[in-house]
């Protein structure tokens, strides 16, 4: 494999002291020294993705010659018909894409922006606060086939017919749905189910599928035969494009033809810090991946490896420095082209140590200031493929709150997203609804560098859980030891309640959601420190990952135990 060096592989190595010391009442085998499955380990190849029919989509399209980058987009695509509770090109897409031939770290932004017509006024005149979570009036452009294209312009090999065929296969003969998604229909069917076009599409039976049933989207593949043989344009410019536009105005929407005509995706740099040596990649905003960063850089000053899996102490420390980071988030994560957002002061380790010493080790704070700088819901799919040449990607794309706003057009076959719900409707606020802009975004793909050289792909979706939950994932490999399969399958918290970017302000310090696996000494020390607990309520996200051991050649896969998914190699 080209353009990889050698790795240091005490990652692979097992579990260490640190892990050891963790909580006594901790029971959970992640902590223990095994993890629920082996991680995979395979030569040439790696495929890690939510839905074990798109892994092995993925898997097809590498032994059939394809990049990763082909490799993912066929996955994506599978997804958006297998998964459509998490993704679907109704929504927006961003990926990090590691090119071996050229050593390079690249960053793609697919995200859509506001309609032209979505302005403050347009909410003020009419009485509309906050914006609704769904219906037609929070659509936003959707770029997640634009965000295809881009990448397979610079990184394909394979035709889009040829990538796109697996999906198309699918979509026309049906598929049997897997257990998490039947779960997430039922729930998606009962806030959108009414919209017009929903039921026709996922409900052809007179419900959405159950687990083991057959489902089929001919329209979807249609769609997808469209975007093949005719390319980009025909979603942006052409009969899709008119469909959306048609069905937007029929349903008072402010989407139109000329708002997906001008839609563009940009190429940007990832930005990173450096946390006991793994430098760890994100993507700028409009992206809160920044926020992962700053959770890692208060946490480096601490010892927390001494502190123990599990332990109070440590998780105390984890809550707060979520804490400090959200409340940057809330204030300076906004769409770039409209606010000039200080990203290498919010990441840096002066910052970082400014704000620690906000940190009591006794007591949760209430309420925090946001760093002083003069100028939580969503289901998602992430998935990340590497192939024989050492490329690697990690992508990730959603509609937002599941299936999105509801709107289903015509005989298209997907949900458009509803991605504008999170503007803030404060002429005061960064993140203010302006037409043409891009709205604060959750979904955030990650990557890891070791040494100058490429060492993880990985991501964990679920709204608000995202940068808490890279954080905690880049925690349990550095201090507490764990192999890639161990660090996503060990016990997760999601702190929720932080300030928001849509205006809303944290005033009683949150709620902490425990997996059920922290012990009752835990939580009656957090408890005791002031933290308010609330029960395990599945809001723990969905993790893949990839690792590569240059020295022997294999990439290691690993795949969420709270999901469907499934990591796979060759």
């Amino acid at each position: 494999m080209r353009g990889l060096a050698c790795l240091v592989l005490s990652t692979f190595l097992p579990l260490g002291n640190a892990v050891m010391a963790a909580d006594p009442g901790y029971d959970r085998v992640a902590g223990r020294g095994h993890a629920s499955r082996s991680e995979v380990i395979a030569p040439h190849g790696m495929a890690a993705t939510s839905q074990p029919l798109a892994t092995q989509i993925a898997l097809d399209i590498l032994k059939s010659g394809g990049s990763a980058v082909d490799a993912a987009i066929a996955a994506n695509a599978a997804l958006g018909l297998m998964e459509p509770t998490g993704s679907g090109i109704g929504g927006d897409l961003f990926a990090i894409v590691w090119d071996a031939e050229k050593n390079e770290l690249t960053g793609l932004n697919a995200s859509g922006r506001a309609p032209q017509g979505m302005t403050l006024e347009y909410f003020k005149d009419r009485g509309i606060a906050p914006i609704p979570k769904f219906g037609p009036l929070p659509v936003s452009v959707p770029g997640a086939v634009d965000g295809w294209f881009e990448l397979h312009g610079r990184y394909g090999r394979l035709s889009m017919e040829q990538i796109l065929a697996p999906a198309i296969r699918y979509a026309r003969e049906g598929f049997p749905v897997s257990e998490v998604i039947a779960h997430y229909f039922v729930s998606n069917r009962n806030r959108i189910g009414h919209y017009p076009g929903f039921a026709e599409t996922y409900m052809p039976g007179g419900d959405v599928p159950k687990k083991g049933e057959m489902f089929r989207n001919p329209r979807l593949a249609n769609t997808y035969e469209a975007i093949a043989t005719k390319g980009r344009d025909e979603f942006y410019k052409g009969d899709i494009a008119r469909a959306i536009d048609a069905y937007m105005a029929e349903q008072g929407g402010l989407l139109s033809y000329d708002d997906l005509a001008a839609h563009t995706s940009e190429w940007v740099t990832p930005v990173s810090t450096n946390y006991r040596g793994w430098d760890v990649y994100e993507l700028p905003p409009n992206g809160q991946g920044i926020a992962a960063l700053q959770i890692l850089n208060v946490l480096e000053g601490y010892d927390i490896a001494a502190m123990g899996f599990g332990s109070a102490e440590y998780l105390h420390t984890l809550i707060e420095a979520k804490k400090l980071a959200f409340e940057d988030r809330a204030k300076y994560y906004v769409d770039m082209d409209f606010a000039d957002v200080p990203v290498a002061w919010l990441i840096s380790k002066q910052y970082a140590a400014e704000r620690r010493a906000l940190i009591s080790a006794e007591r949760a704070s209430m309420s925090l200031p946001a760093g002083d700088r003069k100028l939580e819901d969503g289901d998602t799919i992430y998935l990340t493929v590497a192939d024989a040449d050492g490329n690697m990607v990690s992508l990730i794309q959603s509609n937002y709150r599941g299936m999105g706003s509801g709107m289903t057009p015509g005989d298209l076959g997907f949900v458009l997203q509803n991605r504008a719900e999170l503007f803030a409707l404060d002429a005061a606020h960064a993140n203010v609804v302006e037409g043409g802009k891009r709205p604060f975004h959750t979904i955030i793909p990650a990557f890891v560098m070791k040494d100058g050289e490429p060492l993880m792909s990985f991501g964990l979706m679920g709204g608000a859980m995202q940068p808490q939950g890279h954080a905690q994932i880049v925690v349990n490999m550095v201090d507490f030891g764990m192999n890639l399969q161990e660090a996503g399958d060990a016990a997760r918290i999601n702190h929720t309640g932080s300030s928001e970017p849509t205006g809303s302000v944290m005033t009683d310090g949150g709620v902490v959601n425990l997996e059920d696996d922290f012990s009752a000494a835990t939580r009656a020390a957090l408890e005791e420190k002031g933290h308010t607990l609330g029960a395990s309520d599945g809001s723990f996200g969905g993790y893949q990952a990839i690792m590569f051991d240059k020295e022997q050649g294999v990439y290691y896969g690993a795949s969420e135990v709270r999901k469907d998914g499934q990591a796979a190699g060759y």
